[in-house]
């Protein structure tokens, strides 16, 4: 197999964060519009990532935030977002890194992605990076209405059996 030089992974996985930062920080801006809402997954102990030691005790490797009715202050920059919760009626900061970021699901519209672990968990220079495979838009079914939403949870939303991962991987030459 050719030696990608040009790092078409790294490039590919960049521009869909980017598609994240956007999306943020039009929130941000303007708040969320319509039914929008995101269930954003990320890597408690990443780089960069801040969190209470009370919230870090109760999620020590990956935590899902939703963003709909009840945030406050979210600041979006180049590489990271900030943003206040209430958890358990206790008001929260946290600090998230894009690249600590796993999954990123608005079920207002079925619309997702997903981060391979391994690419979130470091972020070496691209020419240090092993071959991995690039971030995946992912058709997920949105939770159901009977159950409202929680403002956090543990497990990132799993996809149904009726949803269908679409690779980027897979259109690449082998």
């Amino acid at each position: 197999m050719a030696t990608d030089h040009i790092r078409y992974d790294v490039l590919a996985r960049d521009a869909l964060r980017g598609v994240l930062r956007r999306v943020l920080s039009d929130a941000a801006e303007h708040g969320l519009p319509g039914e929008h809402h995101f269930f954003i997954t990320f890597l408690s102990t990443a780089e960069g990532v801040k969190l209470s030691p009370r919230l870090l005790a109760q999620y020590p490797e990956e935590m899902t935030v939703i963003l709909q009715h009840q945030f406050w202050d979210l600041v979006v920059t180049e590489d990271r977002f900030e943003v206040g919760l209430s958890f358990g009626g206790i008001p929260e900061r946290l600090v998230v890194p894009f690249n600590a970021i796993k999954s990123f699901f608005d079920p207002s519209v079925q619309f997702g992605l997903q981060f391979d672990p391994s690419e979130s968990a470091s972020e070496a220079p691209a020419a240090n990076l092993p071959a991995v495979a690039a971030p995946s838009a992912v058709a997920v079914p949105s939770p159901p209405a009977a159950s409202p939403a929680p403002e956090h949870q543990d497990e990132p939303g799993k996809p149904s059996e009726g949803a269908e991962v679409v690779r980027l991987d897979r259109f690449r030459k082998k």
